[in-house]
């Protein structure tokens, strides 16, 4: 039943996620108000509005009949408008930042409910407008269906406006670092919290049975719960080997364990794992980091020729990698004390290469750049406990020092070069 509930749970995520799953089901609860509507009408709300308060109600079929079809009109020409500007923010932040920041802007539950709010408005207007019908010839005035109309495209009028401050806000750099940022922060501090009391030591695995991949694609989540309650059910331990977020090749050794797995435990361990054909920061902060790496790179070639932006993206690694300090490279998970299951993750060393290595190569010959790395690496010096990681760091910095080195030819530029390598 667990497994089953997982599953579901993750469909569920996966759903909530897609760019189509708010506008639909606004889309959806503006048809079902339509019906509503249509219901009360008949049992003569509107009428009883026009005995009561008829200020309220609009009792020409003519003004009711053109209020619709503005609405109708002016909402096509509102998300063909706002449908223009999104593609226009797509294209910009592919061109001048990065492609990978495109399912993070394109995922933006915000933009998502203000067209969904359009759709169901759209919905519900077309829908109104049929109710306005011959009735011996005369014409039935749905007027409080029309009275909510109104109301609903005044609702629009105000997302629309939002919309154009939100769209103008989100294509600025500062912004999409920040939004980056903020996402893999969340991540990282979850990871952070959950392994606090995992420091349970783990069984040499290198003989432990393999089992491969029945398929190729980023491992995207792994329900490590469900998995922790089946590694104890059946008393067996395992390693995840496959690091999350990354791309796993078809027959690459997913995961291992200590005893023979049958056709049937084996199909329920690979149900625990989801693989996709993309990333999302919630699931892997990893993703965070390349993101800003990218952004940085791109930002110093010569058809951009913006330092700015790399400095600004150096400078929220920096908080990110502070904050990596505390996570553990490898974490079990445990039960009643004891550990079942043990998860690999991308380890410090690797992650800083794959950061700096880049933005060293692209920036090297800019100081201003090159000390902002220094000071990224002098911060971490600073901060870690780790002996590992500050063998690491050190070394790093030697590397940049050398590089930086090579390409800067001024004089002063080199002195400020030296000064803050001998902080190493």
């Amino acid at each position: 039943m667990k497994n089953y509930l997982a599953s579901l749970l993750k469909y569920v995520y996966k759903l909530e996620g897609k760019i189509a799953f708010y506008p639909t089901f606004y889309s959806v609860i503006g048809l079902a108000f339509s019906f509503l509507t249509y219901r009360a009408e008949s049992l003569g709300f509107s009428q009883y509005l026009y005995e009561n308060l008829p200020q309220l109600i609009i009792n020409s079929t003519d003004t009711a009949l053109n209020i619709l079809t503005t609405f109708i009109a002016g909402l096509i020409s509102i998300m063909v408008f706002s449908f223009s500007m999104v593609m226009v923010l797509l294209n910009q932040a592919s061109s001048n930042f990065s492609p990978r920041v495109l399912p993070g802007l394109i995922s933006n539950k915000r933009h998502q409910k203000i067209l969904g709010i359009y759709n169901a408005t759209l919905l519900y207007c077309i829908f109104t407008l049929v109710q306005i019908e011959p009735n011996q010839e005369k014409f039935q005035l749905p007027g409080f269906s029309v009275l909510l109309a109104i109301g609903f495209m005044t609702v629009c009028l105000g997302a629309f406006i939002y919309f154009i401050h939100s769209i103008s806000q989100e294509i600025q750099v500062n912004n999409i670092v920040l939004n980056i940022y903020k996402k893999a922060k969340n991540r990282l501090e979850k990871l952070i919290d959950s392994e606090k009391n995992n420091n349970q030591n783990f069984p040499d695995t290198e003989d432990w049975n393999c089992y491969k991949t029945k398929t190729s694609g980023y491992m995207q989540d792994v329900v490590l719960g469900v998995f922790l309650d089946f590694a104890k059910e059946n008393d067996c331990k395992f390693e995840i080997v496959s690091i999350k977020g990354n791309f796993v090749f078809k027959d690459e050794i997913l995961f291992k364990c200590n005893k023979q797995l049958n056709e049937e435990q084996l199909e329920e361990v690979h149900s625990f794992f989801s693989f996709s054909s993309s990333q999302r920061i919630e699931d892997n902060y990893v993703l965070a980091f390349k993101q800003m790496t990218e952004i940085a790179v791109k930002s110093m070639s010569p058809g951009i020729n913006d330092p700015g932006t790399a400095l600004i993206c150096i400078d929220y690694l920096t908080q990110l990698f502070k904050i990596r300090l505390h996570k553990k490279d490898q974490i079990v998970l445990c039960k009643e004390d004891v550990g079942f299951v043990k998860v690999n993750a991308v380890d410090f060393k690797s992650l800083l290469y794959s950061v700096i290595t880049p933005i060293r190569t692209y920036s090297k010959h800019d100081i201003v750049v090159v000390l902002k790395l220094f000071t990224l690496l002098e911060q971490l010096n600073h901060k870690s406990k780790n002996n590992s990681y500050s063998k690491t760091i050190k070394q790093e910095a030697k590397t940049l020092y050398k590089d930086a080195k090579e390409a800067i030819k001024s004089e002063t530029d080199l002195a400020k070069l030296e000064d803050a390598f001998l902080k190493f």
